[in-house]
């Protein structure tokens, strides 16, 4: 039976920005042995509002049945509620024509429900902040025993960022105390951070072969990350060799879903710094080796096989 997954996402597809959550949704409803039960949507990469309006877009663009729930979710962080970004026009004028999400619904009650409606049988993708799942933990702490896994897509646990302007991964630096709440809730949860996703990538090359492809969503999925890459080479300068290609971070965190071989991992102790100093979001691990070690929380991927995995996503997203 394939494996009953709710994919939590901050989507910015369509808006000429990330695309590695639109290929994660894609790869999502692709995969024969993942179903799709529901989708929620959290501010992140952009503001909620032009996330649930892109993801409804892209949604219908890929055919996703419309009685698949579609639930918008939390605006803000947990704590950083002065957060306000405003809808961008292009984005905007896609509002009327978009899939609209289930009206006077919210993500973490949806998710709430439905896996105490399902217990152990509901797996839950985290590719944005974790702030949906830290609520719907707040809202109801029988989550943590009754969800099958939470696999997140977020963290850096044997390395460091590039900039002091951004210390820890931007899912987790985004609402690192959501983060934390997460980590402290006893769930199963594997974390599938920027040390296994930056090995996984995708090429000018392969958005090209996209952009050539007889399928609508191929050619608009290639010419999205197109778009992205060369946008990557602007927002980069000092970065060689130049960049020509894209990690595929949060399509890794669904793939490992109904192919956990794909990577290897390490059981771990891990918290969050929650601070508002120069490192906030970085996440401290204890590795478990050394005599007497915390009890550990999570599994952390340690190591990707690029290439499988290169493999299982091209061949299900040139079949949309």
């Amino acid at each position: 039976m394939p494996t009953r997954i709710i994919l939590d996402t901050d989507l910015s597809m369509g808006a000429g920005a990330d695309v590695d959550d639109g290929f994660a949704l894609a790869l999502a409803y692709a995969d024969p042995d993942l179903q799709l039960d529901m989708v929620t949507t959290v501010n992140g990469n952009t503001d909620v509002e032009s996330a649930t309006i892109l993801t409804g877009v892209l949604l219908d663009r890929l055919g996703v049945s419309t009685s698949t729930p579609f639930v918008r979710g939390a605006s803000t962080p947990l704590i950083h509620t002065d957060v306000k970004r405003v809808v961008a026009p292009h984005v905007e004028a896609l509002r009327e024509s978009a899939r609209q999400p289930l009206s006077g619904r919210y993500a973490a009650h949806a998710i709430v429900e439905h896996i105490l409606t399902n217990p152990g049988e509901i797996t839950l993708v985290c590719i944005g902040p974790l702030t949906n799942v830290a609520l719907a933990l707040l809202l109801e702490p029988r989550v943590a025993t009754l969800v099958k896994e939470l696999v997140i897509m977020g963290g850096v646990f044997f390395g460091t960022m590039y900039s002091w302007n951004k210390p820890g991964e931007f899912n987790v630096f985004t609402d690192p105390e959501a983060a934390r709440a997460v980590l402290r809730s006893g769930a199963p949860q594997r974390w599938i951070g920027l040390d296994v996703t930056l090995q996984v990538r995708m090429t000018t090359d392969d958005a090209d072969a996209m952009k050539a492809s007889e399928s609508s969503f191929s050619q608009f999925a290639g010419e999205a990350a197109s778009t992205y890459i060369a946008y990557q080479t602007q927002r980069f300068p000092g970065r060689l060799p130049r960049m020509t290609s894209v990690p595929m971070h949060d399509p890794l965190a669904v793939a490992v879903v109904s192919h956990p071989e794909l990577c290897e991992y390490k059981e771990m102790a891990v918290n969050v710094e929650v601070g508002e100093g120069v490192t906030r979001g970085v996440m401290v691990g204890d590795r478990q080796e050394v005599p007497n070690p915390p009890p550990p929380n999570c599994k952390v991927a340690v190591s990707v096989n690029a290439e499988g995995f290169r493999n299982h996503f091209l061949s299900l997203i040139k079949g949309l």
